[in-house]
């Protein structure tokens, strides 16, 4: 069964939804959920049509192949695949490919779903973006991810104002020295580090793949025997540190209003990306305690956003991922991790429906354009990636 649903008033903004029949009504479902929509792009900056695919040198290229419309299409060719072959699944396997992700313009068709056919979404478990593979510059694989959970995004601003003047009498008081000395005490601001049953694991597995001292310092941080300086060094690596706790970032800038007077305002935007369980009320907090200057001023830029639940680390979800990836990646590690970047999954997390980023498709170390111009996946890449994922649909079917 396949339907095609669209918000009223929104034609642009509608979705998909499929459903293969389980053979066991008290079996809970299994949802594969993605976003069609894609990250805007110009023609003037690509060397060629950016939503006409194109196969060159091993890659397809074009506007959301890799984000994330190569899922998708896997999502969709797998159940096509399953009921040509007469497959029939224990548990009723859903799709869900909606709008609305990359666009806070759109209608969110996830938040839709789950508040106007929450039936054609409602599951036991879920299955997203997030989860990917890395391989070398050759294309050799060296891991998989699964994605157990997610961070959210909050944005705010802060805002330094003065009665301004004739630039030719400067005062100390300048908005944007203000704001300056703000955005100093923002970078210098640590959250607490959040270890959890995933990225003790992510670290202990991880350190395996990196080697060396390193290695040795991300494992003895998941064992629980890290020091200070160990701590240190491994939070020096953006990614891990991004890993580990919340961050907050100074991402837009803006001053003054002629070149000739003092400025009577200077504002900044701050986007903070949310460890899992961390609120927007006391991060808040935690950047006015950074602040300390009543002459500077922070609000939140838009509503709160939804908490993300992160998933269990759960040997039933884990475990049929290993077993498929030892089939067809000999030898490549699955490490569990959190998703440093926020997806639909929120959405679906937070109604009760844990939600995984499942690992296959395998990206090249330099991102693959994501977002960029000439966005491109390895048609390899792709295919290995169709295989493990359809294999490790029938695993969870059953």
């Amino acid at each position: 069964q396949a339907d095609i649903f669209v918000p009223d008033g929104h034609p642009r903004d509608g979705g998909l939804i499929a459903r293969l029949a389980g053979t066991d009504a008290n079996a809970p479902a299994i949802l594969l959920v993605d976003h069609i929509d894609v990250v805007a792009a110009r023609r003037e900056d690509w060397p060629r049509d950016p939503f006409t695919l194109a196969q060159e040198n091993g890659y397809f290229i074009g506007r959301g192949v890799i984000d994330d419309k190569a899922l998708s299409a896997i999502w969709v060719d797998s159940l096509i695949r399953l009921k040509e072959e007469g497959f029939r699944p224990r548990r009723t396997l859903k799709i869900a490919l909606t709008c609305g992700e990359e666009s806070g313009d759109a209608v969110n068709g996830v938040k839709w779903l789950l508040e106007n056919r929450r039936e054609a979404v409602e599951a036991g478990v879920a299955f997203n973006e997030g989860g990917y593979g890395m391989a070398d510059a050759d294309g050799k694989p060296q891991a998989l991810y699964l994605a157990v959970g997610e961070k959210h995004s909050q944005t705010f601003v802060i805002e330094a104002v003065n009665p301004g003047g004739h630039s030719s009498r400067p005062r100390t008081d300048n908005a944007i020295y203000e704001l300056s000395k703000a955005l100093l005490r923002l970078r210098d601001l640590d959250f607490p580090i959040r270890m959890t049953d995933a990225n003790r694991t992510y670290f202990d597995r991880m350190g395996l793949v990196v080697g060396g001292e390193m290695g040795a310092r991300m494992r003895r941080l998941a064992d629980g025997t890290a020091d200070a300086a160990t701590i240190a060094a491994v939070t020096a690596q953006p990614v891990y540190n991004a890993t580990l706790r919340t961050t907050c970032v100074a991402t837009l800038v803006e001053g003054g209003h002629a070149v000739n007077a003092l400025p009577q305002r200077a504002w900044a935007h701050i986007q903070c990306r949310l460890f899992p369980g961390d609120s927007g009320t006391e991060t808040e907090q935690r950047l006015r305690d950074a602040i300390g200057d009543a002459r500077v001023t922070l609000s939140r830029d838009g509503e709160p956003g939804v908490v993300a639940v992160p998933p269990p680390l759960d040997p039933a979800i884990v475990e049929p991922a290993e077993a498929v990836a030892r089939e067809m990646f000999p030898g490549l590690p699955l490490i569990p991790t959190l998703l440093t970047a926020g997806t639909d999954g929120r959405y679906l997390s937070a109604a009760g429906i844990p939600t995984y980023g499942i690992p296959g498709i395998l990206l090249d170390a330099d991102g693959n354009g994501a977002h960029g111009v000439n966005e491109r996946i390895r048609v390899r890449s792709m295919m290995e990636g169709r295989d493990y994922l359809y294999a490790l649909i029938k695993r969870y079917a059953r």
